[in-house]
């Protein structure tokens, strides 16, 4: 009874043996290496991600499209902490009449963070936009809990609305000019070989 168990025991692990070894071979053989990138383009189709943001237009692009009226209902965000009228009282944050143009920590008695107190220069079209993009990576240090504002033309609009709160609006910028054509590459198209054109041109009765 052993001897015939032993057999069958046998029997059964050479059978095993012999399936895997014949799935390691056909694994080997069928085998097909994943391509190295999955898919296909399609025309007119562009990839996304990875690749840098976009670039913000100029703040002064941005300001000669904006809308005061938009940028006061934007202020709504804002209006929680600072008031904006004539001799308003400050709030958590400083009045904002007057701002644009004004010295940085202008406004008499507020008690200001040192990071802001450490800016100098004035509040100009570029500052503006920086400071209300991410007031902490602008002065960092700042007691502004404000994360900022992410849409560069909701900054651009709400700059404008700042700039009409005050006794002397200043003059918005005008949009910067578009880049003139570059010298030297339209004198390497003008002096373009004429057998380069001779060859573009078509045969005569295509």
């Amino acid at each position: 009874m052993d001897d015939r168990n032993n057999t069958i025991a046998g029997w059964v692990l050479g059978a095993g043996i012999v399936a895997l070894g014949a799935g390691i071979v056909s694994s080997e053989l069928f085998k097909a290496e994943r391509p190295e990138k999955m898919g296909y383009p399609i025309a007119g189709v562009v990839e996304t991600g990875g690749g840098a943001a976009a670039a913000e237009e100029p703040i002064e692009a941005r300001l000669a499209a904006a809308d005061p009226a938009a940028g006061e209902k934007t202020f709504a965000k804002c209006a929680a902490c600072h008031s904006i009228n004539k001799g308003g009282a400050n709030g958590v944050g400083p009045n904002l009449w007057g701002t644009v143009g004004s010295n940085h920590a202008h406004v008499a008695g507020f008690a200001y963070s040192d990071a802001l107190k450490g800016k100098s220069g004035p509040w100009d079209w570029a500052s503006l936009d920086a400071w209300l993009k991410s007031p902490r990576k602008y002065a960092e240090g700042t007691k502004m809990t404000f994360a900022g504002l992410s849409d560069a033309q909701d900054r651009a609009n709400l700059i404008a609305y700042l700039n009409t709160q005050s006794d002397a609006p200043k003059p918005l910028p005008a949009a910067p000019a578009e880049a003139a054509p570059d010298a030297a590459s339209e004198e390497a198209a003008a002096e373009a070989p004429a057998e380069l054109n001779a060859a573009e041109a078509p045969a005569a009765g295509e």
